[in-house]
């Protein structure tokens, strides 16, 4: 019998993403509860120097001044160092949320992050207000 994935996937929207020296060092994601747009992460796992490129160049054209995240800046440290505080937030370019990325993830964490995460690519083939949590699979 095969052995199942530890991963979950599923699609999320990007609302950001932190510039890097390929045009981004990571992108920050997060999915629709109501009308309201909520961070969950900010990935930096997955990429290439030529996947970095190519996902810049798709989401140049939606640059904005207005963060779309209903719930950043995060309140408390995480203890894993990825908390998007008010400083780090600074270094962010925030995007109108058009576009919808697979993530691949361990888990969700008790502050509705995601661990262990991983970009997998982008989905033209989402729209993205019907991105919301998933809860397939959580026990």
């Amino acid at each position: 019998m095969a052995n199942r994935p530890l991963n979950k996937g599923q699609e999320f929207v990007i609302g950001g993403f932190i510039p890097g020296p390929h045009g981004i060092d990571s992108i920050i994601v997060g999915y629709y509860r109501g009308k309201d747009l909520t961070y969950v992460a900010r990935i930096r796992n997955g990429f290439v120097p030529a996947s970095r490129r190519q996902v810049f160049e798709k989401l140049r054209h939606l640059v904005s001044p207005k963060m779309p995240f209903v719930n950043l800046p995060d309140e408390h440290p995480s203890r894993w160092g990825e908390s998007l505080t008010a400083e780090k937030m600074k270094e962010c370019v925030w995007l109108r949320p058009e576009a919808v990325a697979q993530i691949e993830f361990l888990e969700w964490t008790d502050a509705d992050r995601l661990r262990h995460s991983k970009f997998v690519g982008l989905r033209e083939d989402k729209q993205p207000r019907s991105v919301v949590k998933e809860h397939a699979g959580e026990t």
